[in-house]
């Protein structure tokens, strides 16, 4: 196995050093924004024009790509990615900030594009499994690094900015240095959301709601963390444990639900973030470290398994060449959501305070299993031997889905019965 993942170490190299820093970047920036005065409206609209600009980059980036190949593309992305933490050091100009958020998230969906369809066109159906396995962790401990480094200095420094610069760039090299041949130009998937409806309802009103729950999270739950009286190294460990409870809760929760209806374990999951959000939004003032630890691991368990789920259901009614459409338009579905959810937060939060970053939660949440309970009866589950294994999705703040490069892809020649 060792063998056979040797060509895909520089790709492997280049995706952890950049996720170290897109994980520091992402949960560093809210926090330096309170200290330059944002308010929570500001910080609302910033997360918002990340996922906006993560929606632009999975539209426009291939385009960008098959006009100057793989390799430049790249460069270019990263160049301006590792910029722009520094140009943030210029100015404290709100509109300054969201359009640097915008252009970050942009950068970002087209360098874990092009990384992921470099993989997908080094992979075989031999040892695609093992890759994406591999891509998974490295997306793993790559956000779970980015999450420790913000101990190595403060936010108020210009330190943290100036390593998620190097970092960025420095992701660039791997990739610049490999002698492997470009692969072909990325293909666009046309996308017919009234076609997404038809296939399943339930996995393009799931995907929704994950962004309208999940964009909040990642643009302001540093900013929770901080209101309950963590400091740095426990805002950085709260985001941890939300990241890490993501990434262990997606096999046994995908292993469960290739066994049962599918809808009823994402009620399951809908019900844990409730429950966790519900914890969460009560914490601040009441719950000691390990608490908050505890509920962030919980909620991360339950809300980042969402995505996953959502997927698969839609696959168990796709057909197998449908696949990428399927998940590239589910992917926009969530941005969409994504970029909805923190703005309606902020607004929130005046009124209701910090708890309303998780207080929002089952206010979504609750609609989709009614919505879920309603389809069951309405529509018989797909039989057990015609449903589609469930795959774990990397974790990674822009919504990208790896789907070439998941297993299930290796037959998309042929139709589904």
């Amino acid at each position: 196995m060792t063998r056979s993942l040797t060509p895909f170490f520089s790709l492997f190299f280049s995706t952890a050093i950049l996720l170290v820093g897109d994980g520091l970047f992402g949960t560093l920036l809210p926090l330096r924004a309170l200290l330059e005065g944002f308010s929570t409206a500001s910080l609302g609209l910033m997360g918002a024009a990340f996922f906006a600009g993560s929606m632009l980059g999975a539209l426009f980036a291939p385009a960008w790509v098959r006009r100057v190949g793989h390799i430049r593309a790249f460069a270019a992305f990263a160049s301006i990615a590792s910029a722009v933490p520094l140009v943030h050091m210029l100015s404290s100009h709100l509109a300054v900030w969201i359009l640097l958020r915008i252009a970050t998230g942009f950068c970002l969906a087209g360098l874990y594009m092009i990384i992921e369809s470099w993989l997908n066109e080094k992979a075989t159906n031999e040892n695609r499994g093992s890759i994406f396995a591999v891509y998974r962790a490295v997306c793993l401990v790559g956000l779970t690094l980015g999450q420790l480094t913000l101990n190595f200095a403060e936010p108020s420094a210009f330190t943290l900015f100036a390593i998620v610069a190097i970092l960025t760039s420095f992701a660039l090299v791997p990739v610049s240095l490999s002698r492997a041949v470009q692969p072909a130009p990325i293909e666009s998937h046309k996308v017919s959301l009234r076609a997404l409806w038809r296939i399943s309802p339930v996995g393009m009103a799931g995907c929704f709601v994950v962004g309208l729950n999940n964009g909040p999270f990642w643009a302001l739950a540093p900013v929770y963390a901080g209101s309950t009286g963590l400091d740095i190294e426990g805002i950085s460990l709260f985001m941890t444990a939300a990241i890490v409870g993501g990434a262990l809760a997606q096999v046994p929760v995908g292993r469960l639900s290739d066994r049962v209806d599918r809808r009823w374990v994402l009620i399951g999951a809908l019900v844990g973030v409730i429950f966790a959000a519900l914890y969460l939004a009560g914490a601040i003032g009441v719950a000691g470290k390990v608490g908050l630890y505890a509920g962030a691991f919980f909620f991360g368990a339950s809300a980042l398994s969402l995505y996953a789920l959502c997927i698969a259901q839609a696959n168990d009614h796709a057909a197998s060449h449908q696949f990428v459409m399927v998940a590239s338009g589910l992917g926009l579905v969530s941005s969409a959501g994504a970029v909805i959810g923190p703005l309606v937060v902020s607004l929130l939060i005046p009124f209701f305070g910090m708890g309303a970053i998780f207080g929002f939660s089952p206010i979504v949440c609750a609609p989709l299993i009614l919505m879920v309970l309603a389809r069951i009866l309405i529509r018989a589950p797909v039989p057990a031997d015609e449903r589609d294994d469930f795959v774990a999705v990397p974790l990674t703040r822009s919504a990208t889905t790896a789907l070439e490069l998941d297993p299930r892809s290796e037959n998309s020649d042929a139709g589904k019965p």
